[in-house]
């Protein structure tokens, strides 16, 4: 599989900028979020569950101890050597300026971390945030602001319980842009009563305000979370792999070809996932969706031989 032939994906991206593999680290800060913590509601997302990030329930392991296990991993893996540390695990910028400070100069003393990347969520961001990252870029590191839209509709956010609306990501977007940051937007593909158009209109807004990196991610039912609950219920039903691989598709060939993929897919735990069932097969979905760009471009070829 050579994604990379028609997608811009993240990897191929960090090989042709830095000369080798550069792979993100994932890290739980053990932040919290506002929509748990009652300032902007209680509970969360509808189909989150704490169990994603931190399924132990205990308190995660040092920011340090973390980057050299995933170090581990990842050299058995593909071999690289540098790494983003990328703030993944709730609200990544949901504390006080200095707290922030330190936490991401625990990972930046790692002598292998190029970077950063801290994933939040668009009403996270006020400008000393954007201003401390943008320190860190200024330093010649690699930094990417990930801002967790999943979609542009106001009233799909509000039935997910989001917290937050499209005029909070799109004021956070614009600022963070007008400094320069790489920005990332994550997209959820099959959200409670959307179809593809759905999709397709959300990636036309964000690609109107502007983004550098797009994640997309299939929405999966995990257990103890309130979409479960409604799946159990009959009120929701899971997309079909199709459905997604033909949405992922069209999004793809809709986007502006420097925009980066920093995902097409993601994945739930089997001990956590109840549906789809499909969610738990990263590379056949990322082959599917391959072997339908691939068609597209021999019929894009053959139509104009």
């Amino acid at each position: 599989m050579q994604l990379p032939n028609y997608v811009n994906t993240f990897g191929a991206a960090m090989q042709r900028k830095y000369g080798h593999k550069v792979h993100k680290l994932t890290i739980n800060a053990d932040f919290t979020c506002p929509n748990r913590d009652g300032s902007k509601g209680l509970g969360g997302c509808s189909f989150c569950n704490n169990a994603t990030f931190n399924p132990n329930g205990r308190r995660p392991p040092s920011v340090i101890e973390q980057l050299e296990a995933g170090k581990r991993v990842i050299l058995k893996r593909t071999g690289a050597r540098h790494y983003l540390a990328y703030f993944q695990a709730y609200t990544n910028t949901y504390a006080a300026i200095e707290q922030l400070r330190a936490l991401y100069d625990q990972a930046l003393e790692h002598p292998d971390v190029v970077g950063l990347s801290v994933g939040t969520r668009p009403d996270c961001v006020p400008d000393p945030v954007l201003d401390l990252l943008c320190e860190y870029r200024d330093r010649g590191l690699e930094v990417w602001l990930e801002l967790g839209l999943q979609s542009a509709n106001d009233h799909t956010l509000a039935q997910v319980n989001r917290g937050h609306g499209w005029a909070e990501y799109a004021d956070s977007a614009r600022r963070a842009r007008q400094r320069g940051l790489n920005l990332c937007t994550h997209l959820i593909v099959g959200m409670p009563g959307e179809r593809r158009r759905d999709s397709l209109q959300s990636l036309a807004r964000v690609l109107e305000v502007g983004t550098d990196g797009l994640k997309l991610h299939p929405l999966h039912v995990v257990k103890g979370t309130q979409l479960a609950r409604q799946w159990r219920q009959g009120e929701y039903q899971p997309l079909a792999f199709d459905d997604y691989v033909d949405t992922a598709v069209a999004m793809v060939q809709q986007t502006p070809a420097g925009i980066i993929y920093h995902r097409l897919t993601g994945t739930a735990s089997k001990d956590l996932l109840l549906a789809p069932l499909w969610c738990s097969q990263k590379w056949a979905v990322l082959n599917a969706i391959h072997d339908r760009l691939h068609y597209a471009s021999i019929c894009r070829a053959q139509g104009a031989a």
